[in-house]
C-alpha cells in the first residue's frame, strides 16, 4: 500500500510543491491550509505521516503536534520551519516530532528525511506486532496441559511474573524450561523490557566472560572493536541464563558479582556500569550435588535458586499427550501448508503409550515428522516414527502393575526387560553416547557395552560415538 501523507501548509505554493514532488515518488497525499482544516480531514481519514508548517493560522503547527501525538500517536509528524528558526523546531522535536525541514527546501534532502521518518514507523510497528506475537505465543493459553503439574506450573507462573526475584527452573531436557521462563518474562511488567537468553552450554569458556558482560577494543587479541555484553543487552529486562549448570568456576564468581551488586565490568574497562536485570536460569542438572562436590558455587547457587520451578516430565503428565499431539498437529498443519485433519485412535494409542525420552520436544519433534510425511487426511499408525512402536520404546511398567499370579513369573525375564529399558532410556538421554550414558546409569564402560550387546541394542548406541 502507498504511505498516505499529509501536507498543511497556509502557502499554496509550498502545499503544490509538496504535493507534486510526493506524489511523484509514489506517495498518496491531501493537503490542508492550516491546522484547524487538517485537524478536520484527520478525523475522516487514516495517515502514515504529517508533514507541517510551524507557523500557520486559527491551528499553529505545534498546536497540531499535540493534537496528533493526543489522537493519533502511530502517526510520523515532520515539522516545516523557516530558516533561523530552528530552536523552536527542536523543542517540537522533543514533544513527539520526528524530524523538520527548514525553508528554502532542498528537494533531496526532504525526500530522504520522509524516507527515514516512515521507515522508523514501519520498523515501530513491526516490533510492536512482534511484541503483541510473542505475549500471545507465552500467554498462559499457548502453553498446553490439563494436567495437575501443569496446572501447578501455571499458578506459580502467574505469582512469579509479577515480582522481580530470581527464579531458578529445574527439570529434565525438552520439558520446556525456556518457554517457562519467556511465560514469566511476557506475562509481567517487563514484557516491554528485552528477554536475552545465554546458553551457557553453548559458550567457549575463554569467551564466555566477553559475551556475558562486554569488551574493549584491544582488550585481547581479536578485540577489534568495543563489544556490548549481553548482560547490559537486557538492562532493565530479564537475562536467561540456560544449562547453568555449565558454567566455568572462574565466571560463576563475577556472574555472582553482578548479581549482588547489580554492576558489571566489560572485559578491560577501568570502570563498572550499573545494571538492572532479572535472573531468570534453568538446568537439567542437580545443583546441590554440584554443590557438594564443589563445582557449582554455593553462594550462586542460593543467589539464582529464590524461587524454584520444577518442570515436570511428559511421563508424569501422560494425560496431556493428546492435548499436545493436537497442538502441534494445528501448528505445523499451518506452518507446512498441510491439512491433515486428526489422529486415528490407534496412532494416538501408541502415542500415549511411548516413554518419552526427549519430552514434550520429542513429542513436538515427532509429530512435524509425521505431518511432513503424511499424505492422507489422518495420522495412521504407520506414519508414526519406527521407534514409537518398539518394545524398548514402551512405557516401563512399574512393580504395581507386574502381577506374580497363581503361575508365577520369571523374575529375570522381567528384570532384564527393565534393564533393556533403563538402557535405552540412558541412551536416548546421552545423544547415543554410550560413555556418558554409562555415566548417567552410574556403571562403567565395559558394563555398559556388555549389556548393549546382552540385549542386542548396537543399533541404539553407535560405536563410532563411543570415544565423543
Amino acid at each position: 500500500m502507498k504511505s498516505r501523507i499529509l501536507v498543511v501548509d497556509d502557502e499554496e505554493s509550498i502545499r503544490e510543491f509538496l504535493e507534486i514532488m510526493l506524489k511523484k515518488e509514489g506517495y498518496e497525499v491531501t493537503t490542508a491550509e492550516d491546522g484547524q482544516k487538517a485537524q478536520e480531514v484527520l478525523t475522516k481519514k487514516s495517515f502514515d505521516m504529517v508533514i507541517s508548517d510551524m507557523q500557520m493560522p486559527h491551528v499553529t503547527g505545534i498546536e497540531l503536534l499535540k493534537y496528533v501525538k493526543d489522537n493519533y500517536p502511530d502517526i510520523v509528524f515532520m515539522m516545516i520551519t523557516a530558516f533561523g528558526t530552528t530552536e523552536t523546531a527542536v523543542e517540537a522535536m522533543k514533544m513527539g516530532a520526528y524530524d523538520y525541514v527548514t525553508k528554502p527546501f532542498k528537494i533531496d534532502e526532504v525526500r530522504m528525511n520522509i524516507q527515514n521518518a516512515l521507515r522508523s514507523k514501519n520498523l515501530e510497528t513491526e516490533v510492536r506486532v512482534l511484541k503483541k506475537e510473542l505475549v500471545k505465543e507465552y500467554s498462559f493459553q499457548n502453553m498446553v496441559g490439563n494436567s495437575p503439574p501443569m496446572h501447578a506450573i501455571f499458578d506459580l507462573i502467574k505469582r512469579v511474573s509479577q515480582s522481580p526475584t530470581n527464579v531458578m527452573i529445574t527439570g529434565e531436557s525438552g520439558t520446556g524450561k525456556e518457554v517457562v521462563a519467556k511465560a514469566i518474562h511476557y506475562n509481567g511488567p517487563l514484557k516491554d523490557k528485552p528477554f536475552v537468553t545465554i546458553n551457557c552450554g553453548a559458550i567457549p569458556e575463554n569467551l564466555m566472560e566477553s559475551e556475558m558482560f562486554g569488551h574493549k577494543k584491544g582488550s585481547f587479541t581479536g578485540a577489534i572493536s568495543d563489544k556490548v555484553g549481553l548482560f547490559e543487552v537486557a538492562d532493565s529486562g530479564t537475562l536467561f541464563l540456560d544449562e547453568v549448570g555449565e558454567l566455568p568456576l572462574s565466571i560463576q564468581v563475577k556472574l555472582l558479582r553482578a548479581i549482588q551488586e547489580r554492576i558489571i565490568r566489560r572485559v578491560g574497562a577501568t570502570e563498572d556500569m550499573k545494571v538492572d536485570v532479572r535472573i531468570i536460569a534453568a538446568t537439567n542438572r542437580n545443583l546441590e550435588d554440584m554443590v557438594a562436590k564443589g563445582t557449582f558455587r554455593q553462594d550462586l547457587y542460593y543467589r539464582l535458586n529464590v524461587i524454584n520451578i520444577r518442570t515436570p516430565s511428559l511421563r508424569e503428565r501422560p494425560e496431556d499427550i493428546p492435548l499436545l499431539a493436537a497442538h502441534f498437529l494445528k501448528k505445523y498443519n499451518e506452518k507446512l501448508n498441510k491439512s491433515i485433519a486428526t489422529i486415528s485412535n490407534e496412532a494416538m494409542d501408541i502415542l500415549k503409550k511411548y516413554n518419552y525420552p526427549g519430552n514434550v520436544r520429542e513429542l513436538e519433534n515427532m509429530i512435524e515428522r509425521t505431518v511432513a510425511l503424511e499424505a492422507g487426511a489422518t495420522v495412521l499408525p504407520e506414519s508414526l516414527p519406527p521407534m514409537v512402536n518398539t518394545p524398548s520404546g514402551r512405557k516401563m511398567a512399574s512393580s504395581n502393575e507386574i502381577d506374580v499370579g497363581e503361575d508365577g513369573l520369571d523374575l529375570d525375564k522381567v528384570v532384564g526387560q527393565i534393564e533393556k529399558e533403563l538402557l535405552v532410556k540412558a541412551i536416548h538421554a546421552a545423544g547415543g553416547v554410550k560413555k556418558k550414558a554409562a555415566k548417567l546409569l552410574k556403571i562403567s564402560f565395559r558394563s555398559m557395552r556388555y549389556r548393549i550387546e546382552k540385549y542386542n541394542l548396537g543399533i541404539v548406541g553407535d560405536d563410532e560415538l563411543d570415544d565423543e
